[in-house]
Formats: C-alpha cells, sequence, structure tokens
C-alpha cells in the first residue's frame, strides 16, 4: 500500500478514523435460477419489493430532508418506474425466480437507457443501489449498508449510495473515501452539505484493510494511511479550531464587495444557511415542492414553502422548476426523446406546460407581497434571446421585477450580451456548463477530470458571462472552492452561491486578498492549458491560502 493516495477533495477539511467498509453485500442471484411456477405470485414478488425499496427511500428522504430528500424521491421514483416493473414481469413469465427478473431487468434497464444516451445512465450508484436493495429484500439478507461503530470512522467504499450517505451522522464518520464519483456526483453533494470531508475517484482505497487508520485531506483530495503520530495530532488540532474567522459580508481585503450567498433546497435548509452567515440565497431550489407527485403543488401551498425562506433573507434568487432528464415529473408529459439531457428540460420543460410556470410564478409573487426581500426569478437551462425574453415576459405579467438566466449552456456564455437585452442578471450553473461544454455527464466519475471547474476552457465561458454587462453570479459547485471563489471574484463574478458549509472558508480567503490579486490570479489561471496548472497558477498569485491552511 503506498503511503499516499489521491482522489479528487470534494467536501473541505480533515478527517482521521479507522477505515470501516460498506457492509453486506448483495449477493448476485443465480444465473438461471427459475420460480415453482406461480409467475403471477412471483410477479407480486418482485413489484412488491420495488416498492417496498421505494417507500424506504422516500421514508429515509423525510427523515435527512434538504438535498438528500429530493435525491432520495427522485431515488424512489427509479424503483417504481413502470418500464422497470414490465421487465421484471416479463422475466418472470420467462420462468425466472423474483430475485433473478429483478436482477437482469435492471440490466436490460440500465443497457436500454445508456444505448439511448439518457443522462440517468451514468448514475451507477444510484441505480445499482435500487437494485441490490430489491435483491436484498427477495432474498431475505440485509440491506447494504454502514457499518455500525463504537467509535468515529472514515468510511470507505467503491461509491456511496444516496440512501446511505443521506443519514449518516457526522459525529460518526469524520470523511468520506470513494474509488468512483466526481465532484458534482450525489455523494460529493451531500457531503459538502453535512460538512463532512470527503474525496471521490480515488483509486486503490478499496484495498485499504479495514480499521487501518487514515487521514483525509477533503481540499488537497489526499488520503494517507498510517500517518505518524505527530501529523494526527497536528490536523486533529486543526480541524478542531476554526481557522476561518473572517466575519459579515464578503469582500476583499480592499473593500470590494462579493456577496456571499446559500442554496438552499426549501425551508429546512435555511438555519443553516443562517448560521453560517449567508446574506441572502444565491439559488433557491424548488423542486422538493413537485418530485413525487402525480399532480403539480397548488398554489397556496407554494405560497406558504416560498414565503418561510423568503421570509428569512433580504435576498433570494429562486430558480423556476428544472424537470426534466434526471428529474422526470409524472405530471409533465414528454415525448420520447433519445438523449432526455440533451432535450426538453428547465424552461423548455416549463414552454411545454406554461400553466405550471404561471401558477409558479404567481406563487412566489404572492409569497413575497409584503416581505422586506429581494425577490430574483431565474429560468435553467436558457439557450438565447428569445428564450430569455419569454421568461422575462412570464415574471413581469405574474408581478416579478427582476428576471434573469442561468448561463448552463455554451451558447448562452459566448452571447451573454444578446441575453443581457432581455434578462436582468446572470447565474452561471458551472456543473452542467462543464458537463455540456466538454460533453462529459457530471455523474461520470471516470470523466471527473474534464468536469474540473479549473478548466481553462470553462474559466474563459465564465469570463463572457461575467462581461455580458449583467450582474453575473456563480452558483455551481466551483463556488465553494476558497481559491476558485477568488479566482473567480477576479474573473468579474458579482456574487457567490454555495452550500452553508463552505461559506465561512470563502469568506476568509475573499478577505484575506485584495481585488487586484484575485484579478492576477483569473488571468494566470487562464494562460494554463489544464485544470491542475490553472489551479497552481492561481494559487501562486494568492499567498493568503496556504498560512489559512486552504
Amino acid at each position: 500500500m503506498p503511503d499516499r493516495l489521491s482522489g479528487r477533495g470534494v467536501s473541505p477539511g480533515i478527517g482521521v478514523g479507522p477505515v470501516r467498509a460498506i457492509a453486506g453485500a448483495v449477493p448476485e442471484p443465480p444465473a438461471g435460477q427459475r420460480h415453482q411456477g406461480d409467475a403471477g405470485a412471483e410477479t407480486r414478488r418482485a413489484l412488491d419489493a420495488l416498492e417496498a425499496v421505494a417507500a424506504d427511500l422516500e421514508e429515509r428522504g423525510e427523515k435527512a430532508g434538504g438535498e438528500a430528500k429530493d435525491v432520495l424521491v427522485a431515488q424512489a421514483l427509479m424503483a417504481r418506474d413502470p418500464g422497470l416493473a414490465e421487465l421484471a414481469g416479463q422475466k418472470v413469465a420467462g420462468g425466472s425466480s423474483a430475485a433473478r427478473a429483478v436482477y437482469e431487468a435492471f440490466g436490460v434497464f440500465r443497457e436500454l437507457l445508456a444505448g439511448a444516451g439518457d443522462y440517468i445512465a451514468a448514475r451507477v450508484a444510484d441505480l445499482d443501489d435500487i437494485r441490490d436493495r430489491a435483491v436484498a429484500v427477495l432474498l431475505g439478507v440485509p440491506m447494504p449498508g454502514v457499518p455500525d461503530s463504537a467509535e468515529p470512522f472514515v468510511l470507505v467504499a467503491p461509491d456511496l449510495a444516496p440512501a446511505d450517505t443521506a443519514l449518516l451522522d457526522p459525529a460518526k464518520v469524520v470523511g468520506f473515501v470513494t474509488e468512483e464519483g466526481g465532484p458534482t456526483s450525489h455523494t460529493a453533494i451531500l457531503a459538502r452539505a453535512m460538512g463532512v470531508p470527503a474525496v471521490v475517484a480515488c483509486p486503490g482505497c478499496t484495498a485499504l484493510a479495514e480499521g487501518t487508520v487514515v487521514l483525509v485531506d477533503g481540499a488537497s483530495g489526499e488520503v494517507r494511511p498510517d500517518p505518524p503520530e505527530e501529523e494526527v495530532a497536528r490536523a486533529r488540532t486543526e480541524s478542531a479550531k476554526s481557522a476561518f474567522t473572517a466575519t459579515g459580508p464578503g469582500a476583499t481585503s480592499d473593500g470590494h464587495a462579493v456577496p456571499l450567498l446559500a442554496n438552499v433546497g426549501g425551508p429546512q435548509d435555511v438555519p443553516a444557511a443562517l448560521a453560517n452567515g449567508a446574506e441572502g440565497v444565491g439559488l433557491f431550489r424548488t423542486e422538493f415542492l413537485f418530485l413525487d407527485r402525480t399532480t403539480p403543488p397548488g398554489e397556496d401551498e407554494q405560497e406558504a414553502a416560498y414565503r418561510a425562506v423568503l421570509a428569512a433573507f433580504p435576498y433570494v434568487v429562486v430558480r423556476t422548476l428544472d424537470a426534466g432528464a434526471d428529474k422526470p415529473l409524472a405530471f409533465l408529459a414528454a415525448a420520447e426523446e433519445p438523449n432526455p439531457a440533451l432535450g426538453e428540460r428547465g424552461l423548455r420543460m416549463s414552454r411545454r406546460h406554461p400553466e405550471v410556470l404561471q401558477a409558479q410564478l404567481r406563487a412566489l409573487a404572492r409569497a413575497a407581497r409584503d416581505l422586506p426581500v429581494e425577490l430574483r426569478a431565474m429560468a435553467p437551462m436558457v439557450a438565447d434571446a428569445e428564450e430569455a425574453a419569454f421568461f422575462a415576459e412570464a415574471c413581469h405579467a405574474a408581478g416579478i421585477a427582476h428576471a434573469g438566466v442561468m448561463i448552463e449552456i455554451p451558447a448562452a456564455a459566448l452571447r451573454a450580451r444578446d441575453l443581457a437585452a432581455e434578462a436582468d442578471f446572470f447565474s452561471v450553473g458551472t456543473n452542467d456548463l462543464a458537463q455540456y461544454a466538454f460533453a462529459a455527464d457530471r455523474q461520470v466519475g471516470a470523466l471527473g477530470g474534464l468536469q474540473d471547474p479549473w478548466q481553462p476552457a470553462l474559466l474563459d465561458l465564465v469570463a463572457l458571462a461575467a462581461e455580458g454587462g449583467r450582474p453575473c453570479g456563480v452558483c455551481g459547485e466551483a463556488a465553494g472552492d476558497p481559491a476558485l471563489a477568488c479566482v473567480l471574484t477576479g474573473l468579474g463574478i458579482t456574487s457567490l452561491s454555495m452550500s452553508p458549509p463552505a461559506l465561512p472558508a470563502v469568506r476568509t480567503a475573499l478577505a484575506a486578498h485584495t481585488a487586484d490579486q484575485c484579478r492576477r490570479a483569473a488571468s494566470a489561471a487562464r494562460t494554463a492549458r489544464s485544470a491542475a496548472g490553472a489551479r497552481e497558477r492561481a494559487r501562486a498569485e494568492l499567498p493568503g491560502l496556504s498560512a489559512l491552511g486552504l
């Protein structure tokens, strides 16, 4: 075993503890395993198992709340997919046992999706987890899951299923290390939301022996097996003290204001945002109200949920419903598409169902009435000026004064000045912008290098958006990287929105540098030819980062 392993740091912080692996791998039902002749009863067993898994995922989501709830509800929808049930029934009709039928149905299901280029197909951990849970029910074996431990530990796995990650106790799990995954995988997103140090795409980590003490650096991506005692002591001291002491509004050391905002998924995320000093909300994801429903929520229900967030902050940017692709909704019928990630999602889906968009905008306007909040609405997946104009008109008709667009499609960044004629502000979603710029699905760990937000080509696109003539924030995961936050500021980004636990470190990093240092770091990063080179050149212009341990 090498003395250091390297992966992608996706959730900053230091964790030290013994390795514990995901317990209870579910065995594959034997090939050719057949039922006893009652196909109807065996089909019911298969469907009951899938429904039991879906119900369990929903229950876990309710307990976890926040972003975890959205992820788990989406998984429950996968378990209830009618196509999956039909495939399992066909396998049983051919003589396969319920367990083998479910196992094979998932195999066919994934192959069909992969062949169609479907966005969901890359979510290997999610699909495998649903399959294993259903098979476990049918075989009567324990569910795969997180091991019990009387002491804090580092969880190591090939990948982590959202159902397990969502309910982890941060007091017990001091770090995640996975062999697969990328910076925008569900594991990474949930780890950041929990504030647990995490390293993904770390080759060789699953070979670590159970009980081996490891040091996990969620910023650098380093994993150190059997670290010397003095290194452990230093790491524990650093993790116990708060090095991030900057308070107040986000700003560089010479007073250039950079509002620091929170990404939230609903009212349950408000306390963490306030506790970490968010000046407002830069991305309010509204999907939590729409998931797992056969009809859209009524305007009164929407108004109450929106008001709970709007009442807590002076400034809130709301992303209207981002449905389609990996977030299919039963009440939004979509045409069959060979590649939903490149099809009707985001604003395109809203235009197909304008009554849903109009109801949401009316509910938002009503929710903000009489509150001292600046409400801004923005549309996801906007490609051109015509789409921006459509959304702005819909907002104004509903009584919302500030209408903006997300810059997630390269065409929007390239022609930002055209969109500026119609939109009041921009917000860059770096996760999707990278996905479309590099033709690299954000859920495929093997393509994580192309999803790196330090890629110079991505920085060029962000710069074009910032130069488009409108206030331009970043609400993608890139905003939560302290060094990259300084670079984004240097590119002309006017606000940064991130998971609440990332706010203190970003605030401190900005306060340690001048606006001119940020501009020099941005210029240096754009001269590089690789993500690693961009990071190295930028950090050379930001000397305060090393002093802060960032």
